[in-house]
């Protein structure tokens, strides 16, 4: 509920400070006294649209500061937990207004958007008055106020999740007829690639190897020249029968075997040492003659490995890709090919899983449907009842239910809800707000809220002098309703009925009063804390500026009524 109130500079309110009690409170004065400012600086708090006209003459800047105790389990939880807001049940929503039109919105201390504030405010505090009820008169909103009536939350979470997975089966499936038509289309381009590429024959890091085979054939001479030498150098030469390092090294290290009974025990590492070298250097010298072997056959020439290395880096720019990339190419488009051969078997699989979520939703939705259409039939009858003691008797009221086609269904069902009246008998029934006026809308609204009493998010509700027009037994019916409502919400109502009034178990005299020094006139609110005051407030609605015994006697009267005998003739 609203806890706690505090308004800067808007208007002719220059400093207020209010606290909240539960239940109902009546707000009442003479016309003109500022009522609608209270109003005006609560609907801005909650995200209303800024207007610096609201700011009080010689103020820089006015500030509202509502603070709600909610309890934590509060719809409102989620979409603060959503924002990385704070929340433990407590909720401050803060809002300032400079006079240069901009606009500051703070939820516990978090600077937040405007959009976020009214999101929020929404689901806290409903406002009804002769020519703004908000959700009432948006068709969109009937839906809900039906489903918190019938109880339909939890399983209109079932049908929202069968919803999803329909959707995303359907989803699925379209992709994959879309995938499929557009391989199709691309099929022979596909073979053509891939026949292309079975006759390259692509090989791993083959352009790596093409490169450097074809750097060693444009040097095939030099390097033939080099290792011959080397040759020569190791063991005598290439087909020269020269002498080379070999020869030394094994004469010497036979002269350390002859003589190793006089050289002693540490020739052994000499020899094995030599016999080491000589078997790496005849290792080196297999390893060249195999490189000169190589080259004298010639198994590619340099015109061949150009060609090679052409067509590959050829083939490569054509698909767009690095040659090395070509082989993983090939395979792409086999996969690609193998796909469109099975697409057929997956897209049987699919249309399965959409008729089967389409079921299991369709199931959902329709057990929803007739626990909807037995709600709306209760409901109905129970908003009925209500209208008669609100001098509404010749209305009706009622629940329309339309349902789409089976495939138009959406994540609340088949249905679409909408609340119309006929307002006199023969009359066909239309919308509330093309059918009702103002004073009969208010009232359609209060018997609509009595019997929804414990549903909706909104734990404070405000009603703006909805008893304009009417009196005596109308609006003693009304006073009666606001009472039964505040039992289970927090309920201000803006009246100048004294049957309404003194229904209220709060009171709050809002007045206009001018500073002699200054020559300001402010806005004041006094809460009623004495049944004496109350019983004067209501005594001068009833007679006017001069408040007379019989007054008094009247207000003691329309207090101490019974709630029981004023709504004996409702529910």
């Amino acid at each position: 509920m609203l806890a706690h109130l505090s308004i800067n500079n808007i208007v002719l309110i220059e400093k207020l400070e209010l606290a909240c009690a539960p239940g109902l409170t009546a707000l009442t004065g003479e016309t003109g006294a500022g009522k609608s400012i209270l109003l005006e600086s609560l609907n801005l708090v909650l995200g209303g649209r800024a207007d610096t006209g609201l700011i009080r003459s010689g103020a820089d800047k006015a500030k509202i500061t509502a603070q709600f105790d909610l309890g934590a389990k509060h719809p409102v939880a989620t979409l603060l937990e959503e924002q990385d807001i704070e929340f433990e049940g407590t909720l401050i929503l803060r809002r300032s207004l400079g006079s240069d039109g901009r606009s500051k919105a703070f939820i516990n201390d978090a600077p937040v958007s405007v959009g976020l504030l009214r999101q929020i405010g929404g689901l806290l505090v409903e406002i009804h008055g002769q020519f703004q009820t908000y959700g009432l008169l948006d068709p969109k909103t009937h839906i809900d106020l039906l489903d918190d009536y019938a109880g339909l939350r939890r399983d209109l979470d079932v049908l929202r999740s069968a919803y999803e997975a329909w959707q995303s089966a359907q989803a699925r499936l379209a992709q994959l007829e879309a995938d499929y038509a557009q391989a199709l289309r691309e099929e022979e381009y596909f073979k053509d690639c891939v026949d292309e590429l079975e006759k390259l024959a692509p090989q791993e890091e083959e352009e790596a190897r093409l490169s450097e085979q074809r750097k060693t054939l444009m040097n095939a001479e030099k390097i033939t020249s080099i290792y011959a030498e080397v040759l020569t150098h190791i063991s005598g030469g290439y087909g020269k029968g020269q002498e080379g390092a070999e020869t030394p090294i094994n004469h010497a290290c036979r002269l350390l075997e002859r003589n190793g009974d006089i050289l002693g025990e540490g020739v052994d590492p000499m020899i094995a040492s030599m016999d080491q070298a000589l078997t790496l250097l005849s290792e080196v010298s297999r390893e060249i003659e195999g490189k000169l072997s190589d080259m004298d056959r010639g198994e590619y020439n340099l015109e061949q490995v150009d060609d090679r290395l052409h067509e590959l880096r050829g083939i490569a720019r054509k698909h767009n890709v690095f040659p090395d990339d070509l082989p993983r190419l090939l395979d792409d488009l086999k996969e690609k090919l193998r796909l469109i051969d099975n697409q057929g078997f997956e897209k049987d699989a699919l249309e399965k899983e959409v008729g089967q979520t389409h079921k299991a939703y369709l199931e959902k939705a329709k057990d929803i449907s007739v626990r909807r259409q037995k709600a709306a039939a209760e409901l109905d009858n129970a908003v009925n009842a209500e209208l008669a003691p609100l001098k509404l008797e010749r209305a009706r009221f009622f629940t329309k239910i339309e349902q789409r086609s089976e495939d138009q269904g959406g994540p609340r069902g088949l249905d679409q809800v909408y609340f119309e009246v006929a307002t006199n008998p023969g009359q066909a029934p239309g919308p509330l707000n093309k059918i009702a006026s103002g004073g009969e809308l208010s009232r359609f609204t209060l018997a609509l809220k009595v019997v929804l009493a414990g549903s909706g998010a909104a734990t404070t509700m405000i009603f703006d002098e909805i008893d304009s027009g009417v009196g005596g037994a109308t609006a003693t019916a009304i006073g009666t309703r606001l009472a039964l409502l505040g039992e289970s919400k927090q309920v201000f109502v803006v009246t100048h009925s004294p049957q309404v009034a003194a229904r209220a178990g709060n009171h709050w005299i809002v007045a206009k009063t001018s500073d002699k020094a200054s020559g300001q006139t402010v806005t004041d609110v006094t809460p009623l804390k004495v049944q004496a005051d109350k019983t004067e407030e209501i005594a001068r609605m009833l007679s006017g500026a001069e408040v007379t015994g019989e007054a008094r006697a009247a207000a003691e009267k329309l207090i101490a009524a019974p709630q029981d005998e004023n709504r004996k003739t409702g529910t």
